[in-house]
């Protein structure tokens, strides 16, 4: 996906759920949703799972061993809901993880206050394309430390510290 997919993406991400926490001066910049490989963990469970009941009820012949299999699939539905109603945002005044889905939860951190922006990728984020961004701000407390399973990282990455720090112009004009 190139950046102008990204830009279209991210300013039709989330506008309802993202645009309630927005002051009324404030204009979205980037909204993006994590990478979908934070539901491997629950997408390797439920294919556990279907593997275990099945040589169970291959075996022994119990039918209803697949009523044990349900847990996991709940499991794995609860984790896409999650997921699809989890948005890291960045405005020109602040930037935000927005998740939950009974309790929702805003975790905010002005621009003023962020003092650096690291990206961090491990093997397995570079081979499904995720990082993660540790933000170090002026403050002992931190509402937004870590933020996971960034999608294009390495977009995104100067995206936003392009908003957070700005951007100098080298021409001399």
């Amino acid at each position: 996906m190139n950046i102008q997919d990204m830009m279209v993406f991210r300013h039709e991400a989330g506008s309802r759920t993202v645009g309630r926490y927005l002051m009324s001066h404030e204009e979205r910049v980037i909204a993006v949703r994590g990478h979908p490989a934070v539901l491997l963990p629950a997408l390797l469970a439920v294919v556990g799972g279907l593997i275990a009941c099945a040589l169970v009820a291959a075996v022994t012949g119990i039918w209803w061993v697949w009523w044990l299999w349900l847990p996991t699939l709940g499991y794995l539905v609860w984790k896409v809901l999650a997921w699809s109603l989890r948005y890291f945002l960045v405005t020109e005044h602040r930037l935000m993880v927005i998740r939950g889905v009974i309790n929702r939860e805003v975790a905010m951190m002005p621009l003023a206050k962020v003092e650096d922006i690291a990206l961090e990728r491990s093997v397995l984020g570079r081979m499904l394309g995720y990082g993660e961004f540790v933000i170090e701000s002026a403050g002992d407390k931190q509402a937004l430390r870590n933020v996971r399973f960034m999608p294009y990282p390495e977009q995104l990455y100067l995206e936003v510290s392009t908003e957070v720090f700005g951007a100098e112009d080298p021409s001399p004009d």
